[in-house]
Formats: structure tokens, sequence, C-alpha cells
């Protein structure tokens, strides 16, 4: 991984970690469910947030690699795989 990218992603899988441990001990708490569904959400932020340092990771390394390869074969690798993430992060069915 590019350097500052593996720095801020573990920076934020670390503050990820608290987060999912703070939400256990609410519900532990019976804390107020709208206490919970807040925190709930605001770890679904960071989780994109994760997922953006990881992407940028793999298109400023692995795919642009791929691309710049005078290998057709894998061009078309890196292009699917875009592809597939773009399906992955539509919700289907709408």
């Amino acid at each position: 991984m590019i350097s500052d990218l593996k720095q801020r992603a573990m920076h934020r899988a670390k503050i990820l970690e608290g987060q999912m441990r703070g939400v256990q001990k609410m519900i532990e708490n019976e804390e107020y469910c709208m206490d919970i569904l807040t925190q709930s959400l605001a770890i679904q932020k960071s989780i994109s947030s994760l997922n953006k340092l990881v992407l940028e990771n793999h298109i400023r390394t692995h795919i642009k690699e791929s691309l710049d390869s005078s290998s057709k074969v894998e061009q078309e690798k890196a292009i699917d795989e875009l592809l597939s993430l773009y399906e992955l992060t539509n919700v289907r069915g709408k």
C-alpha cells in the first residue's frame, strides 16, 4: 500500500474498532435506541471513509498498473474489477 494511505487506513480502522466497542457497551447497558442508531450510522460513515482510502490505493497502484500494461487481458481485468465494485455499491431492485 502507499505509505500515506496505509497510515490513514490504519488510523480509520482503529477508530472503527473503538466505535464498535462503544456500541457494544451501549447495547449491554440498554441505552436509548436512537443513541445506538446514531452511533451505528457514524460507524457506517467511518466504514465508507475506510473504503474510499482502500479504493484510492487500489486505483493508484493495481488499477493504474493494469491499465498501463500492454496486455489486453490485464487491462480488461482492471476494468472488470471496477465494474464489479460499481455493482456492489449499487442497491439492486430499485
